[in-house]
Order: C-alpha cells, then sequence, then structure tokens
C-alpha cells in the first residue's frame, strides 16, 4: 500500500503541535499530574497528536467546574430562547470548521475524509441545530382532577452530567449527548475515547466563541479504567450517558447502581438483514454491503448477519464477495479510498481472531479474510458464506468488516433465526411486498427496523436497543430530552377558603 501525501488544513496544523490540553471551566489545562498519551494514525502508526491525559483529580475539576455552573452560574438562569442561541451558534461555528473538523475525524479514527465531511461533521452540524429548537419546547402537563387544586408537571434539568463517548463516531456520538443535554440546560463533563479524541478537542473551543458560560461544558480526554471510572463514581455527577461494549455498559450499570445513578446505554449489536425471494436484488446487495462494511464494520447497528432465501442464497453471496473484492482499501485522507483502517491494533487483533474462528468453526469464506500492508490497521472486507447459527461470529460482536451470510426457507423461520440474539438494536428487511416488510418488522425484538434501506440514524427518531443493546434512546426530539430531565409533580390548593 502506497504512502499518500495530503496537505493539511491550516488551523489543523496548528493545533496538533504542541500537548493538547483538556478542556475544563473555559480553558484548555494540562492534566494534574502531566500524564499524557500518544494519538495515533491507523492508516500509518505515525504519532499525530500528544495529549493531556486526564486523572482523577482532573475529573474532580471538571465536575466542580460543571456543577458551579449548574448550581450558582447563569446557564440555568437564562431564558431557553437564549440557550438555544447559544447552541445554533455553536452548530454555525463547527460548519465554519467543517473540513478541518473532518480532517482531524479521518486522522485518529481513519474513515474516509469525504464520510466524515458529510456524515459526521455535517450530520452534527445538522444535530446541534435541531436540538437548539427543542430547547424552548420542553412542556409539562397539567391535570383536572379536582376542582380544588391545580396539579401540573414540570421537567427539570437532571444537573450534571456525565458523557462517555465511544471511538467509531467521536463528533457524531458526542452530538447525540450534548445536543439534548444542553437543550434542557444541563452541564457536561465528556470523555472522548483516548483513540480518538481530536476533533472534540478542537470544538471545545468554539463552546467559549459561541458564548457558552465556563464550566457549561468540559472535555476530559483519558482512560476508562481512569477517567471514566471518575466520572461515573462521582457522587457530584447526576446522570450518566455511556455508548460502548456490552461487556462495559454491564460494568457502568453495576456501579452506578450503588448511588441509584441514572444512566442511559448505547450498547452492541449483531444486526440480522433479512432478504426475501422478492427483493429488488440490485439494491438490497447495495444496501446490505454497505451496512455492513460502513465505517469499516465499526459500527453498533451494522447488519453482519445476513440471511437471504435460499432460492437468491448462492447469487447473493457471489455478488457480495465481488463487491468486497473491489473495494480499495487506503488512507482516510485519500480521495480514492473506499474503506479505510481499524482504529488500533488492538481492534484489528480481535477483528482478525474473529475470522480466525469463523474458519476454524466450518464457516466457507468467500472473500478478503486477511490483513492489507504492511503498515496500518488494515483488513479486508470479508465475507463468510454457510455460517450455522451457533458459531461465534454469528452471535458475538466484531466489530469490523466482517458479513456472516445464512439461507433460510421460511419467513417463521428467520424471524425466529433474527431474533435468537442477545442483542437487540437493529434490522433490515429487504422486499418488494410493502406487507411482508411491515409484518416481519412487527416481529422483530429491534430498537430499529429499515424495511428497504439501512443504517438511517436521523435526529428526529429515537434510536437505542432491545435486550442487551442498551438502556434508553437518544434523539427522537423529546425521547433525547427525557434522558436529561427530571418530572415534579406541583399540587396547587385553591379551595375556597369560606367553605
Amino acid at each position: 500500500m502506497q504512502a499518500v501525501n495530503y496537505e493539511l488544513k491550516p488551523r489543523v496544523k496548528e493545533f496538533l503541535e504542541g500537548i493538547k490540553g483538556l478542556y475544563i471551566n473555559g480553558e484548555y489545562v494540562l492534566s494534574e499530574s502531566g500524564k499524557t498519551f500518544q494519538v495515533l494514525d491507523p492508516a500509518t502508526e505515525d504519532v499525530i497528536a500528544e495529549v493531556s491525559e486526564a486523572q482523577k483529580e482532573d475529573i474532580d475539576k471538571a465536575v466542580a467546574a460543571a456543577r458551579k455552573a449548574f448550581d450558582e452560574g447563569e446557564w440555568t438562569k437564562m431564558e431557553a430562547a437564549e440557550r438555544a442561541h447559544l447552541i445554533y451558534k455553536f452548530a454555525d461555528l463547527l460548519e465554519e470548521h467543517r473540513e478541518e473538523l473532518a480532517q482531524l475525524e479521518s486522522l485518529d479514527n481513519g474513515k474516509p475524509y469525504e464520510t466524515a465531511l458529510s456524515d459526521d461533521v455535517d450530520g452534527t452540524v445538522q444535530h446541534f441545530r435541531y436540538y437548539s429548537g427543542w430547547a424552548t419546547k420542553i412542556f409539562g402537563k397539567t391535570t383536572q382532577v379536582s376542582p380544588d387544586y391545580v396539579t401540573y408537571t414540570v421537567h427539570e434539568p437532571v444537573g450534571v452530567v456525565g458523557q462517555i463517548i465511544p471511538w467509531n463516531f467521536p463528533l457524531a456520538m458526542a452530538a447525540w449527548k450534548l445536543g439534548s443535554a444542553l437543550a434542557v440546560g444541563c452541564t457536561v463533563v465528556i470523555k472522548p475515547a483516548s483513540e480518538t479524541p481530536l476533533s472534540l478537542l478542537y470544538a471545545a473551543r468554539l463552546f467559549k466563541e459561541a458564548g457558552f458560560p465556563d464550566g457549561v461544558v468540559n472535555v476530559v480526554p483519558g482512560a476508562g479504567r481512569v477517567a471514566g471510572e471518575a466520572i461515573l463514581t462521582h457522587p457530584d455527577v447526576d446522570k450518566v450517558a455511556f455508548t460502548g461494549s456490552t461487556a462495559v455498559g454491564k460494568e457502568v450499570m453495576k456501579k452506578a447502581a450503588d448511588q441509584i445513578k441514572g444512566v442511559t446505554l448505547e450498547l452492541g449489536g449483531k444486526s440480522p438483514a433479512i432478504v426475501l425471494a422478492d427483493a429488488d436484488l440490485e439494491e438490497t446487495i447495495e444496501g446490505v454491503f454497505s451496512g455492513t462494511m460502513y465505517n469499516h464494520g465499526q459500527n453498533c447497528s451494522a447488519c453482519t448477519r445476513v440471511y437471504v432465501h435460499r432460492s437468491l442464497y448462492d447469487q447473493v453471496v457471489d455478488e457480495l464477495a465481488k463487491r468486497a473484492d473491489a473495494l480499495k482499501i487506503g488512507p482516510g485522507l485519500d480521495p480514492e479510498t473506499d474503506m479505510g483502517p481499524l482504529v488500533s491494533a488492538k481492534q484489528q487483533k480481535t477483528v482478525l481472531e474473529y475470522i480466525e474462528k469463523g474458519k476454524e468453526e466450518g464457516a466457507r469464506l468467500v472473500s478478503g479474510g486477511t490483513k492489507a500492508g504492511e503498515k496500518g490497521y488494515f483488513v479486508r472486507p470479508t465475507i463468510f458464506a454457510d455460517v450455522e447459527d451457533d458459531m461465534t461470529i454469528a452471535r458475538e460482536e466484531i466489530f469490523g468488516p466482517v458479513m456472516a451470510v445464512f439461507p433460510f426457507d421460511t419467513v417463521e423461520e428467520v424471524i425466529k433465526r433474527a431474533n435468537d440474539s442477545d442483542y437487540g438494536l437493529a434490522a433490515s428487511i429487504w422486499t418488494t411486498n410493502i406487507k411482508s416488510g411491515h409484518y416481519i418488522a412487527g416481529k422483530l425484538q429491534s430498537g430499529t427496523v429499515w424495511i428497504n434501506d439501512f443504517g438511517l440514524e436521523w435526529e428526529t427518531m429515537p434510536f437505542g436497543g432491545y435486550k442487551q443493546s442498551g438502556v434508553g434512546r437518544e434523539m427522537g426530539g423529546d425521547y433525547g430530552l427525557a434522558n436529561y430531565t427530571e418530572v415534579k409533580s406541583v399540587f396547587v390548593n385553591i379551595k375556597d377558603p369560606n367553605k
């Protein structure tokens, strides 16, 4: 794989110089301990930045800043319309810096630049604009139960929120959590993943420029076992929102239980795609393939289990293999790249081990299955056929560009097999019979179901999972707001004093 020379934006070059500080109380500061960690370009394995590593004492400072901003600052005292204006102004600034943010997202995550620009950055801008509008639409209710009382509910911000962000969509996942939390008036301590902290650290300065009061948003990159745990267990953090693996999500839930602390969890998936005999093959193959390989397969809703009606099975497998073989793998900033590297050496090793497990257990490898290139964390897009339901690659989340394809004979059979999973995040159905699509959608145990499409995640629709795929919903207007509010019931005695 040849090296590619690409020109970084001047503001990106400037940002990457020196040690990147934590963003606490409206300014960049070095960690109290002086500890730092290196951020790598997964396409080259080169060090691209050095970042301060938050320790417990740094989290204490960040939480104290967020608590003061919530309890004593102007943020919770300002009118909702002003809060909406600041969020919208922040979105405008993100748009002004969209190319810089996309380069940073591509550099430390590995995703193709154009994808980072159009999906991650532009999607983030749209998300903040959408939730700025919700700041003025937080409604309580009145109930008419007795002529002697006025009763109503009030939705109040929960307080200081801890948010822990994954490495697969660093900026977008931050937006999913920040948008609704800020709209209702919470203050935030947010920890990006150590592999991919750059875009959120760069964006942090824009909160100040937009006019946010100091302490409202604090960005603290660091190790999950240190910084993440300090956020989770801090007594002044009122709510935690976490996106990551189901295994870690279980630990988050256990630790939060010690303080009866509310949690929102967006966790793993093993999403099925069901291809019926009447499916439009061209549309289906394109949708299923991109639904698995998008973001190098590092996507919790990726359709890694593809069930194809037996009458189409061989044809679909062959076409999927052709598409996998044709993908151009390379650095994310190379404009000719279709698929970039995995995010880290650890993730590459994990994915390759799953591929070997699939071969050992008897699945038929029809495409890919190996590393690509001498340097970088590349894995070729991989298609397995003749997979059995009890194989490891059929049951465990791989989080890489690996698809398992299964034949099926009847609709009831495939519904049962699709639901036979610990996960229930997403699913897709491919058919030209809309009645069949609706029927199957009603039977699937999934938080999101797409019919003749895959991967649509709009801020207007809630996103979350059944079973071990999570707790709660993000986005979706007031569904997302509910994560960050407490509901207060108020009773007012209006009895006639003369009676």
